[in-house]
């Protein structure tokens, strides 16, 4: 019985490790040298207020929403996910913009829109032709239990992204 117990722990503790909700490395790929490519439109404290983050968008998706169309396939679009520094008695430090400041780097989520994904890649680990999958800063895979599908799919109208509007004012210039 004891064993059974420790079997059914150890199976409950490793099935989230490789749980898909979170992103798929195996089709989304880290985009080396994506900082020196992209274009950072944005930077903002996310929405959980525990973090910031910055954005960076490829031409692919700058030019469909300078054009006022929803990114064409090939757009990829990453998340510098940032945790902020912290004073002695670990409350947030803001700057004067009102953004947290950064302390360190602590992962990197990319989303890419394909229309043509594998069909090992199931529809149901995408939000409509976009696919996701989150990485340390070194670009190895990073362990995420978080469902990026299930907070995405929500966000339709904005194709699917919670900076769609911060984008699109980047590639249009306002």
């Amino acid at each position: 019985m004891k064993s059974r117990i420790w079997a059914m722990t150890l199976i409950s503790l490793l099935v989230p490790l490789h749980a898909n909700g979170g992103g798929n490395p195996d089709f989304v790929k880290f985009p080396e040298g994506y900082e020196q490519i992209f274009s950072q439109y944005s930077v903002a404290n996310r929405a959980n207020q525990t973090q910031v983050a910055k954005f960076y968008a490829n031409q692919i998706a700058v030019e469909s929403y300078k054009k006022g169309e929803e990114a064409a396939p090939g757009s990829v679009v990453i998340m510098e996910i940032y945790e902020p520094k912290k004073d002695t008695s670990d409350k947030i430090i803001s700057g004067q913009n009102g953004l947290f400041e950064i302390d360190k780097l602590a992962a990197v989520a990319v989303m890419e829109k394909r229309n043509n994904w594998d069909s090992a890649y199931q529809s149901s680990d995408r939000t409509g032709d976009w696919g996701f999958a989150v990485y340390n800063p070194d670009g190895t895979v990073k362990v995420n239990d978080l469902n990026c599908v299930q907070c995405h799919t929500p966000l339709q109208q904005q194709d699917y992204l919670f900076s769609f509007q911060k984008l699109v004012d980047f590639a249009t210039g306002h």
